[in-house]
């Protein structure tokens, strides 16, 4: 991935403006740093995107990584609360690999990733995410959280306008 020196080419791949405004919050949390730290990042600074705010604290296996967070919108998707459960409880259908994937790229880089995907979960393939997945410091240098962001909607409905102009 290009970074660039201020992340404006990451920037420029995020299609709801909700992940901008999260994401230019966590360039600021981070100042001079690489990444901020879990401490840096204040919820009521961030209200309009609690419902789909996670945080998910880093464990030595991937899988093992627990939901310590989540919102409202995450509750609606996954049929249950999932504040408490590890990555390998979340039911992510054929999706899984993916998903892990994507968090250990974000962990292994310390560095944010992003992506769309339809049909975030078994039964839920009417539904496109677009998601937003950004590290934490919680020692020194090392990622010890991950701050996520998942906006859903109707496949029906996509952001087609906003993704075929930054493409």
């Amino acid at each position: 991935m290009d970074w660039g020196q201020d992340g404006r080419a990451f920037r420029a791949q995020l299609v709801v403006p909700e992940q901008r405004q999260l994401y230019d919050y966590w360039l600021a949390k981070a100042g001079v740093s690489r990444m901020p730290c879990r401490a840096d990042i204040i919820p009521g600074e961030i209200p309009r995107m609690l419902s789909g705010i996670s945080l998910v604290e880093v464990k030595d296996t991937i899988g093992c990584s627990r939901v310590r967070l989540a919102g409202t919108r995450l509750r609606e998707i996954y049929d249950r609360e999932i504040t408490g459960l590890t990555l390998n409880d979340l039911d992510w259908g054929d999706k899984r690999d993916y998903w892990l994937a994507a968090f250990e790229r974000t962990i292994a880089e310390g560095l944010p990733t992003q992506g769309v995907v339809k049909g975030p979960r078994l039964h839920k393939e009417h539904m496109v995410q677009y998601w937003l997945r950004l590290p934490l410091r919680t020692a020194a240098t090392d990622v010890g959280m991950v701050l996520c962001f998942d906006y859903f909607m109707s496949a029906t409905d996509r952001l087609d306008d906003e993704v075929a102009a930054i493409a």
